[in-house]
């Protein structure tokens, strides 16, 4: 249903609850943009030319304004309080086990993403940044035994169906917003620092990887692919990528 007005398909398993909340904040707009244009209509008709033919420094006494305002208010604050800040506490305090996520790095840069998966020892290798180049875009060091089974993609982010991922997000030039419309997860890119965010994807699919932060001249072609998989190809996949 919410794919028919416009929003992108619900691929995690949070999707649905941030969805609720976009729907109220609408509705609420609705509401208000129906009772400022029919308040609109009113005064037009109301004090018109006609009716009133001298100017008259008093407008509307009436104190049913107060009320409005008031219920606007209150509205504001059950989604605040009762929606927003629990969807929002639960992504920021309830990350899953490391152990039974897929974790990886994205490291943004002008213009491309970059993915960084640690393998099967699930232990990152050692990075430097003496050592990036056009063919080592995160500065890789591969003489670090850790780094033995890494992989690195550059604008292709793979992961698996049913299993939390964590992504730790950072940037290598300026900010960039790493947006995945499909899981609900936007989260700006910083330089020097380091984002943790998780998410569970629902739904296989190939999507769009968006920056939603304008980063320079090139920000329009500063695009990268994500792909949910099932898990056994997703495991195929990273056990092919990390063959020398």
């Amino acid at each position: 249903m919410l794919e028919l007005l416009g929003l992108p398909p619900e691929a995690s398993a949070h999707a649905a609850e941030i969805d609720r909340v976009i729907v109220l904040l609408h509705w609420l707009m609705a509401v208000l943009a129906a009772g400022w244009g029919a308040f609109f209509l009113y005064t037009l008709v109301r004090f018109r030319r006609g009716a009133n033919p001298v100017a008259r420094r008093e407008g509307i006494t009436a104190g049913w304004s107060t009320y409005v305002e008031a219920a606007v208010v209150l509205s504001e604050v059950v989604i605040l309080v009762f929606f927003s800040i629990p969807a929002y506490s639960a992504r920021v305090t309830g990350f899953p086990n490391a152990m039974e996520a897929t974790e990886v790095r994205v490291v943004a840069e002008q213009f491309a993403w970059n993915v960084h998966y640690p393998g099967a020892d699930r232990t990152f290798g050692r990075t430097d940044i003496r050592l990036v180049s056009s063919e080592n875009p995160i500065g890789l060091d591969r003489k670090d035994p850790a780094a033995a089974d890494d992989v690195v993609s550059v604008n292709q982010f793979n992961i698996p169906l049913g299993r939390p991922v964590i992504v730790h997000l950072t940037s290598k030039d300026v900010i960039h917003s790493f947006g995945l419309p499909q899981m609900r997860v936007k989260q700006d890119a910083i330089p020097g620092m380091v984002h943790d965010l998780w998410f569970t994807p629902t739904r296989t699919g190939d999507w769009e990887i968006v920056c939603s932060q304008l980063c320079g001249l090139g920000h329009y072609r500063m695009r990268g692919f994500y792909s949910v998989q099932a898990p056994e190809a997703f495991t195929a996949w990273l056990r092919e990528a990390a063959t020398p």
